[in-house]
C-alpha cells in the first residue's frame, strides 16, 4: 500500500491524493449529495462542496427544459468516461473537438422501469502535428481504459449495484 504523499506502484506516473490510498478503504470514500424538493416536479442535488444542479420530471410549466434523472444518470456516465480520457489525451495536445453522445432506451418491463442498450459515442479531434498524432494514437486506449477500469459511474452501472432504500425517522 502506498503511505500518504508516495507513488503508487501500480501507477508510476500517478501521484495520489493525501487522502486516497491504494486498494483501500478511507474516510473520504464515501461520496455523498443531499436531494431537496424545490417545488412540485423540482428538486436540487448539492455535492459535499457546495455544489448544486437543479433537475425536475421533465412536465409542467416550468420545467420543459430542467434534466430528468435519467437524463443526469446519462450524463453522469458521458461525464465520467469524458474527464478520464481528457486526462489521458489533453496531457498531448488540446483537442478540437471534443463531444460525448450517451443514449439508452428508458423501458418497462417485469424488472420495471430501466434504461437498456446503453451507449456512448465519443467524437474527439486533435490539431495536425506530431502532438495531436500522440494524442490520437493514445484515444482508444483510454477510451477502452476508461470503460474497463477508470469510469466509476459506468462501471457500478454494468456491475449492477444494490440500491438499499430507507425512510428516515422524523
Amino acid at each position: 500500500m502506498a503511505a500518504v504523499g508516495d507513488r503508487a506502484e501500480a501507477h508510476p506516473r500517478r501521484v495520489l491524493r493525501p487522502d486516497i490510498r491504494v486498494g483501500g478503504m478511507t474516510d473520504n470514500n464515501l461520496r455523498r449529495v443531499t436531494v431537496e424538493r424545490t417545488g412540485t416536479g423540482h428538486f436540487t442535488a448539492t455535492n459535499a462542496r457546495g455544489g448544486t444542479i437543479a433537475f425536475g420530471t421533465g412536465s409542467g410549466p416550468d420545467g420543459e427544459d430542467a434534466f430528468t434523472p435519467v437524463e443526469l444518470l446519462l450524463a453522469a456516465i458521458g461525464g465520467c468516461t469524458a474527464a478520464d480520457v481528457d486526462v489521458a489525451t489533453a496531457r498531448h495536445a488540446e483537442p478540437s473537438t471534443f463531444t460525448l453522445t450517451v443514449t439508452g432506451n428508458k423501458i418497462a418491463d417485469e424488472l420495471g422501469n430501466r434504461m437498456t442498450d446503453l451507449a456512448v459515442t465519443f467524437s474527439v479531434a486533435f490539431p495536425d502535428g506530431e502532438s495531436g498524432d500522440r494524442a490520437r494514437a493514445i484515444l482508444p486506449r483510454a477510451v477502452k481504459t476508461s470503460h474497463d477500469k477508470l469510469c466509476t459511474v459506468s462501471r457500478t452501472v454494468e456491475a449492477g449495484t444494490p440500491v438499499t432504500v430507507t425512510i428516515a425517522d422524523g
